[in-house]
């Protein structure tokens, strides 16, 4: 079908704004995803209300994708913005991408029958089917009914999980099995045992779902693109609305850190849904990479991975280096909050280009705590960080290791080096252990005796290697001082 065939269908009133009348499509795709290309196999006209739009730089990333994906046409309601934005209109024109004005008063539906009349029978059915599952989610059905929609409609069944291996909706038996094949898998979809796994959407795997379809479904992958493709929009939809909260959460710990009056402070804590006198924690995360010039930074990924960590319970809020989240301890502690976040990080471990690192502050209460709790949990992260990931608690801070993760890697590596290269040489060159020595004698409070029988050793031989120590360094090990740097040393390592 020629785009003029469709301007001319009564009832329809739609207006070329830019583009070849002559340009053929053989399909219509509904779609409000902000990257749609990998669910479009060219020859398509695209339908879509907007939603993907948030600022004008938006509109040329996705028309470069329905280029790159061989669309013919685009079609954009006003529904959503009452107009067709110039940056939509400049962005379809450059790219040479036919673009179509579909007024207020006419469905996306009644466009697609019409289109759906004049083609051959199984191009009917697919376009049917998929018109069925958009209006679906587009008339507010939630994930559940979704899936039994898609059941009838598809034959496919199977479940949507987190990368962490919540299972957001339906039921797989080992879902952190399938969360690692799709966080490790160098090519998605990828089979998974018994199940064929999706990615759904397109944005970093450590915050991503993924479907995993029962049944080997390689040889017919349109199946789950498909469905990806609606569960993808249900979840921008359920994005869209979170996008307030988690802006109210960036101005109350903004306004915390800067010493805000203390009634506005209450307020806004009110306004993030946690009472003055309700105990809470602060949760503070980064996903480090070896190439941050590549992909989200730190703080940008944070905040979507700590979110579907605790459930999309909360919303996080980009600060720093990372993401803070304010976390209600309803029904729960610090320690089981630390605890279930561990579970989740436990999986995402598997990532091949990244390692999750999680600080928790302690038990708070009230919006004067905010600032406290954010300055705390940030130190717990960087201490997470020195151990490459993981999760560390503010009762985990409050010794040495605090202070080793405040110095530079580089730094902490040198001082180890400079007080323990010497023993380490000495022990590669005659085959004996003044280095784990040291360790034990130190970890035995200077204890000979302790020493000799932890080693399994006689008490003058740890005297002997000892007094290697002490001549090779030249530090004397009856000294307190002495003693705290060896003990330092040998943790920062």
């Amino acid at each position: 079908m020629r785009i003029r065939d469709l301007l001319a269908v009564d009832g329809l009133s739609l207006t070329l704004l830019t583009g070849d009348p002559g340009r053929e499509f053989h399909t219509v795709h509904i779609t409000d995803l902000p990257e749609p290309g990998r669910y479009l196999s060219g020859g398509e006209l695209v339908l879509t209300g907007l939603m993907w739009r948030h600022t004008p730089a938006d509109s040329a990333r996705f028309v470069a994708a329905l280029v790159e994906a061989g669309v013919s046409a685009l079609g954009a309601g006003r529904a959503r913005l009452g107009h067709i934005p110039a940056d939509v209109v400049a962005a379809c024109e450059e790219a040479g991408l036919p673009l179509l004005d579909v007024p207020t008063e006419v469905s996306f539906r009644a466009i697609a029958e019409r289109v759906a009349s004049r083609l051959p029978g199984d191009m009917r059915a697919a376009l049917g089917r998929h018109r069925r599952l958009v209006a679906a989610v587009a008339e507010g059905a939630g994930l559940p009914d979704l899936f039994e929609l898609t059941a009838a409609e598809l034959g496919v069944t199977g479940a949507v999980l987190s990368a962490s291996g919540e299972v957001i909706v339906g039921s797989v038996d080992d879902p952190v099995r399938l969360a690692r094949a799709y966080l490790t898998a160098a090519r998605l979809p990828c089979p998974a045992g018994r199940h064929t796994v999706f990615d759904v959407g397109s944005g970093h795997r450590a915050a991503g779902w993924l479907l995993a379809c029962d049944g080997d479904l390689m040889d017919r992958p349109d199946l789950g693109y498909e469905l990806a493709a609606c569960v993808a929009l249900e979840r921008s939809r359920m994005e869209e609305g979170r996008r307030v909260e988690r802006r109210l959460t960036e101005q109350l710990v903004r306004a915390a850190l800067a010493g805000a009056d203390p009634a506005e402070l209450n307020a806004g804590l009110r306004t993030c849904g946690i009472d003055a006198a309700e105990p809470y924690a602060v949760a503070h995360l980064t996903v480090p990479q070896p190439d941050a010039r590549r992909g989200p930074g730190p703080a940008a990924l944070g905040g979507p991975v700590l979110e579907e960590l605790l459930g999309r319970e909360v919303v996080a809020a980009a600060h720093a280096d990372g993401a803070v989240a304010l976390v209600p301890l309803r029904g729960t502690t610090v320690a089981g909050l630390a605890q279930r976040l561990r579970r989740g990080v436990e999986v995402l471990a598997a990532l091949p280009d990244g390692h999750v690192c999680v600080g928790l502050s302690g038990e708070l209460s009230g919006a004067a705590a905010v600032k406290g709790g954010v300055e705390e949990a940030g130190h717990a992260r960087r201490l997470a960080e020195a151990r490459s990931g993981g999760v560390v608690t503010s009762d985990e801070i409050y010794t040495h290791a605090l202070l080793l993760a405040t110095v530079p890697g580089d730094v902490r590596r040198s001082f180890a080096g400079r007080l323990l290269g010497p023993l380490a040489d000495y022990d590669r060159l005659h085959q004996s252990e003044l280095v784990r020595t040291l360790g034990t004698f130190l970890d035995c409070a200077g204890s000979w005796h302790a020493c000799a029988e932890r080693l399994h050793v006689h008490v003058n031989t740890v005297r002997y290697r000892i007094r290697r120590v002490e001549e090779l360094t030249g530090r004397d090990l009856s000294a307190m001082a002495d003693r705290v740097d060896f003990f330092l040393a040998l943790r920062a390592g």
